[in-house]
């Protein structure tokens, strides 16, 4: 059965489009791959046909089946009980995803927070605070993984009740960009990390705008926190509008060219929000959930980022993934138990 699925997956030339219209016409996969030639034709090219009716290539399932086998990976399709209703309503649902981490999280509700790259240390505060005050309203936080905005509402998602789910642009047995590891370990533990790409898959620019509809698709409703003009971030709000989801958007200084994108969504359309409750009211949302007590993992990760070396903040900073302000935080904690040592010029020791 799983091996239907991924022989469909894996041809190469023939994209989830091709992929639903054969599921739509033929029932599954294994009565797609049984159909032969003459009926394949009426919804594929020549091409596609000989990709699709080819052996497939042994090693790449044995690469998947590999990663299959290791703890909080698993592979999701169209027919199981858990794919998210979320997803079936957008016009171009994946046939396939790859999980890694808690994937009963994309049957929770969900809310997708976006924005630029190239954040303001208040952006990046903004997201962070906004992500954990509507997590521990029960939302779980989706986003993309990329820097900046995204990668501060994954953090603040985490350190809510209602968790992250990042979705990908590469395969799950990479990491884009390298920057976000550690975030991305704190995703794999405590969170989920999502994609349609097949393991090994680059990060290809066309891979991140697919990207956006399923952050959109998922979610309840878009928050842009900041974005320039023709941003990505514009294109997931376009598309969440597109899929009948609301779109929200934090209102910045006239001169901020990080601020334009959110003031010409709200001319759109979008609903200027000032607070978390401003989303939650909107929604008429009225769950409220206990954060959950990830303090042991946050030690780890920092603990595991002193390498033996004395280390300064800002490195700290860079291999966690952390804020300043809740690095300095754990920090102090680790210092008072014991574990680590202050030294000068600001750095940092673990104690053996």
């Amino acid at each position: 059965m799983l091996d239907a699925w991924l022989r469909l997956a894996l041809a190469p030339g023939v994209g989830n489009t091709s992929l639903i219209r054969l599921l739509t016409a033929f029932g599954s996969p294994e009565a797609v791959l049984a159909s032969g030639r003459a009926a394949l034709t009426a919804h594929l090219s020549p091409a596609q046909c000989d990709a699709l009716l080819a052996e497939p290539d042994a090693a790449d399932l044995d690469a998947i089946h590999t990663w299959l086998a290791q703890p909080g990976n698993s592979l999701m399709t169209l027919a199981d009980e858990d794919y998210p209703k979320s997803l079936l309503e957008i016009a171009d649902p994946p046939a396939v995803l790859y999980c890694k981490g808690q994937r009963s999280l994309l049957s929770q509700p969900c809310l997708g927070i976006v924005g630029s790259r190239n954040a303001t240390p208040q952006g990046v505060r903004d997201a962070e605070a906004f992500a954990q005050a509507l997590s521990n309203a029960g939302l779980t936080i989706v986003s993309g993984l990329a820097l900046g905005i995204d990668a501060a509402a994954h953090r603040g998602g985490l350190a809510g009740a209602g968790s992250s789910v990042a979705i990908i642009g590469t395969g799950l047995d990479r990491i884009y960009p390298a920057r976000n590891k550690a975030l991305a370990y704190l995703l794999a533990e405590n969170g989920l990390i999502v994609s349609e790409f097949a393991l090994g898959t680059a990060p290809l620019p066309g891979h991140f705008p697919r990207r956006n509809r399923l952050i959109s698709g998922l979610s309840r409703g878009v928050l842009v926190v900041e974005a320039a003009p023709n941003s990505g971030s514009l294109i997931t709000a376009r598309v969440a509008t597109e899929q009948g989801r609301d779109v929200f958007a934090i209102p910045g200084s006239i001169h901020s060219p990080l601020a334009r994108g959110c003031h010409a969504l709200i001319k759109q359309g979008a609903k200027l929000v000032e607070s978390a409750a401003d989303i939650l009211d909107e929604l008429a949302w009225q769950q409220r959930l206990a954060p959950p007590v990830l303090a042991e993992t946050l030690s780890d990760l920092v603990l595991d980022a002193l390498d033996g070396a004395p280390t300064t903040l800002d490195t700290l900073a860079q291999r966690t993934g952390l804020t300043l302000d809740a690095l300095s935080a754990k920090l102090l904690t680790l210092e008072l138990d014991g574990r680590i040592a202050p030294l000068p010029g600001g750095r940092y020791q673990k104690i053996h």
